[in-house]
């Protein structure tokens, strides 16, 4: 299954909740709000929080002091923000490799 960029963004923005936030949605500014590299910081920073979340309701589950609900969707969460970084980053790269081989 392929995923757009622009599918994956969207994707991206309901899971870190930066759908209706036009200032730093991308997509809706045209890309003027701190430009491409903004967007990848933010969606860097999004997907280690939500790494950091699930691992913390992991080890709360451990402790006994967590709802196993809690930590499924916790995990659930960030394997999509995680999914989706690694889409973004493979179209990149893949553009950049485009770029590289077209001829001057």
């Amino acid at each position: 299954m392929s995923i757009g960029a622009l599918d994956a963004m969207s994707a991206y923005g309901r899971v870190a909740g930066l759908g209706g936030n036009s200032k730093t949605d991308p997509i809706k500014t045209g890309g003027s709000a701190g430009g491409f590299g903004a967007m990848v910081e933010d969606m860097v920073t999004g997907t280690a929080d939500q790494l950091r979340t699930a691992e913390k309701a992991s080890a709360q589950q451990v402790a006994g002091k967590g709802d196993l609900i809690d930590v499924v969707t916790a995990i659930g969460a960030a394997e999509t923000a995680l999914d989706t970084m690694v889409a973004v980053r493979d179209r990149v790269v893949n553009a950049y490799s485009d770029i590289m081989r077209m001829q001057i």
